[in-house]
């Protein structure tokens, strides 16, 4: 990478790019269930050559992209445009991975330093439904860049101008979900582009959109692209006559081969080489995509390939990239760049410049950014605060006022009480299965760690399940005529606290390794009803077989039952069996003989907290190894043939491991750890 930056853009050049990858033809396991698509690549080799073929997506491919100009790679469909992106983009890695295959600026570039200089806006919109357009772009303001790069009013400006830039002013305060389709494109473009990267790449921008928004979109590309001396590529794969007005580079893709890089006038004379007539009113880019077979036979009789574009010469000292957005004219632009040059070229000696927040910066905006959108989420929190109520209110009619001989009844209400709060949380798991996607995204374009995104998640669900254990639990403990004390009432609601944060744990950890949310729920579903079954309500300890007796010390269920029932029996010489008028046993005598007594009440609390911790770390742990799987995806297609899941998750907790202790003479070079 140079160490010193252009201002506006940067050149970026592939010269030879090639990509495969390998299709099993095994069948596929009907029970296989945890796995992704991408879990069943594997490439060819001489031993198992009878089950997989190997598919050439790119084949020689070479382009070259210069600042302030819009680059467009068209092609039919299945042609390897999105491919070629996502190399640009540092997501893929090419196949094989020769030096001086990916070029900026004139110098060698890695995924790694491709990743940094570009913003990346995929096919999907994915985003927030519940934030405004404004609160969508301060948020990933505060993200990509830091309070110690950009002050809160320029951060403010800067999301400003790009309502303005994306004709999105109108719109500032409308949540996403209420957006039309070429708004919420603009708020993926204005997302990526907020940091202002010297590279804007786009994955078909215009899909699924009417003329008027696509040609809205790319128009604001261009400008992008003039105005700040961006460079902009994207693919599209029916572009408009308008909209080709607007391009300053064609590359034309078919079957992962280059038929064509230049402008749509040099595109006309291909054609025209080719004995192919443009006819009246019909656009060349257009008229290309659908004569690409025509093409493709003219190239083979001629002799001909595409020319590889031949680098510049490039001045030894090369300035580092931009980190400022230009919020007026590019006169004004280059100034303060040259600016703030210094103070990032000593970022990056120092090492400090890999994420634009500390730590705790990161999990104060994202804390802020979930509590938004759990509090905006009505089955999240509003719906759920009115079903705790009146589940809270019936259970306590139900049990009304249980007198001091109503031991079983006092016991059946606790073991209910503990199915449904264990059980009822499932509703949380397409939330959580949404904001993965998000997380992936957001993380493999370095905005922050995956650490701060599960520390964030895990401390903003606290004050809402407090919220929770108060609607439910004052007001069954009352109405039922539990142990009437302040000690004692206190004492149950932060068993109920725990219960609730707990589920919400589960939760969290089975949506970070679920694939969907039919397989997340059953496997909730089951698990409950295994923890349920061994709580020790159903059958004694002592009664289950020896092989079983493990499940019953990690049953959610035990250790909140014992602890609600020690809080009810304990102390005082409570009698809880009369007979003829006489107190037969105490509440302690009961409890002894069950192997229970006080010294159960905090010991238990400390379990459930351990419980959680270990849920909240599991989940941790299978959200950083995702989003390194989809980080090094491309790498992972090219590994040995028959690396199975459960292979390539240690191998990437090991690169994990070395990731959190670099070598002094890789860390210059590796990718910031998540």
């Amino acid at each position: 990478m140079p160490k010193n930056s252009c201002a506006g853009g940067c050149e970026i050049q592939a010269s030879g790019i090639n990509y495969r990858i390998a299709v099993s033809t095994r069948p596929h396991p009907p029970l296989k269930v945890w796995s992704r698509s991408d879990d069943d690549v594997h490439v060819q080799d001489h031993q198992d050559h009878h089950h997989h073929s190997v598919r050439h997506v790119l084949r020689d491919v070479s382009c070259r992209a210069r600042p302030g100009e819009l680059f467009a790679i068209v092609g039919p469909s299945g042609a390897g445009k999105s491919t070629l992106l996502e190399i640009l983009a540092g997501r893929l890695s090419p196949s094989p991975q020769p030096d001086l295959l990916l070029l900026l600026d004139g110098a060698a570039a890695h995924s790694a330093d491709l990743r940094r200089v570009s913003g990346y806006v995929t096919q999907q919109d994915v985003l927030f439904p519940l934030l405004t357009v404004r609160e969508t772009l301060l948020f990933s303001a505060r993200l990509r860049l830091g309070a110690a790069r950009l002050p809160a009013k320029d951060m403010d400006a800067r999301a400003d101008a790009l309502l303005d830039d994306l004709t999105l002013r109108r719109v500032a305060a409308t949540r996403i979900k209420d957006l039309s389709g070429g708004e919420r494109r603009r708020v993926s473009i204005g997302v990526e582009a907020v940091h202002d990267p010297p590279v804007l790449i786009l994955d078909e921008p215009t899909s699924g959109l009417d003329s008027a928004s696509a040609l809205q979109i790319v128009g604001a590309l261009r400008a992008m692209a003039e105005t700040r001396g961006r460079t902009v590529l994207l693919s599209i794969h029916q572009p408009g006559a308008r909209i080709v007005k607007m391009f300053d580079s064609v590359l034309l893709l078919a079957a992962g081969s280059v038929l064509h890089q230049g402008t749509v006038d040099q595109l006309r004379a291909l054609l025209g080489d080719a004995g192919l007539h443009l006819p009246p009113h019909v656009d060349a880019v257009e008229f290309a995509i659908d004569s690409v077979d025509a093409l493709r036979l003219h190239h083979r009789h001629a002799g001909l390939q595409a020319p590889p574009p031949q680098p510049q010469p490039q001045p030894s000292g090369r300035c580092t990239l931009q980190h400022l957005f230009q919020l007026h004219s590019k006169q004004v632009a280059d100034e303060d760049t040259a600016a703030v040059v210094p103070m990032v070229a000593s970022a990056a000696a120092t090492g400090s410049s890999r994420y634009a927040n500390s730590r705790a910066r990161e999990v104060a905006v994202l804390s802020q950014r979930f509590f938004k959108n759990v509090a905006r989420t009505r089955q999240l929190f509003a719906c759920r605060t009115v079903c705790m109520l009146v589940a809270g209110l019936a259970l306590g009619s139900i049990f009304y006022d249980l007198g001091e001989d109503k031991v079983a009844e006092r016991v059946g209400l606790f073991a209910f009480l503990l199915t449904f709060l264990l059980s009822s949380t499932t509703e949380a798991l397409p939330i959580f299965l949404q904001e993965r996607d998000i997380l992936a995204k957001e993380t493999s374009s370095g905005a922050y760690r995956v650490s701060s995104y599960a520390l964030a998640n895990a401390v903003v669900f606290l004050p809402f399940q407090l919220a929770l254990a108060v609607v439910f639990a004052a007001p069954v403990y009352w109405l039922a005529g539990l142990r009437r004390t302040a000690a004692a009432f206190s004492y149950f609601l932060l068993v109920i606290w725990l219960i609730l944060y707990t589920a919400n744990s589960v939760v969290v950890c089975f949506a970070a390794a679920a694939p969907d949310f039919v397989v997340g729920n059953a496997a909730i579903q089951g698990v409950m009803g295994s923890f349920f079954l061994f709580s020790g309500y159903f059958i004694a300890r002592s009664a289950m077989p020896a092989c079983w007796v493990f499940m019953h010390y990690l049953s959610l269920f035990k250790w909140p039952f014992e602890a609600l029932l020690v809080n009810e029996f304990a102390g005082g010489g409570r009698c809880v069996v009369r007979a003829l008028g006489e107190c037969v046993a105490t509440g302690d005598e009961v409890l002894r003989r069950e192997g229970l007594g006080e010294e159960c009440r905090w010991r238990n609390v400390g379990v459930m907290v351990a419980f959680m911790a270990a849920y909240r770390v599991l989940g941790y742990v299978v959200l950083r190894v995702r989003c390194s799987l989809a980080l090094n995806k491309g790498a992972v297609a090219a590994g040995p043939p028959g690396l199975g899941l459960s292979r390539r998750l240690r191998s990437q907790l090991a690169i994990i491991g070395a990731a959190a202790w670099p070598s002094p003479s890789s860390s210059s070079s590796s990718t910031p750890p998540p």
